[in-house]
């Protein structure tokens, strides 16, 4: 699989978050949700979908393909798993959810892996 910039991770999380949320999403949804303009979000959309990572119906609803579904639930649990940590040292939920975000997609997976398992750890007690 080539390399997913961190913008692409973004929108692709993005529609999985609003898909969740809402059931469907449309290219509207994301520019809402993001705060982006229409042509940035169009441009985006045809750049995931030739890459295969969603899907767009007839009547403009987004799906994201297995492989989209793969790469964005992998970012989402990142940021969750991210911003939990961040909360249960003190940070802010604010500040926890956009540093997460920063952070979601440079983390090595060893890294990640261990802040997890740390988390999972000191849940069980």
């Amino acid at each position: 699989m080539e390399k997913i910039y961190e913008s692409a991770e973004n929108y692709l999380e993005t529609i999985l978050i609003l898909k969740e949320r809402n059931g469907s999403v449309r290219s509207i949804d994301i520019v809402r949700e993001l705060d982006f303009s229409k042509p940035s979000v169009s441009v985006a959309m045809k750049n995931l979908k030739e890459k295969g990572l969603i899907s767009i119906d007839g009547s403009g609803n987004i799906s994201l393909t297995e492989e989209g579904l793969t790469i964005a639930s992998e970012v989402y649990d990142r940021h969750k798993v991210l911003s939990r940590a961040l909360i249960e040292l003190g940070v802010s939920e604010e500040t926890a959810a956009v540093d997460a975000c920063r952070i979601e997609h440079y983390i090595s997976s060893e890294s990640f892996d261990k802040i997890k398992e740390y988390i999972e750890k000191i849940h069980k007690q």
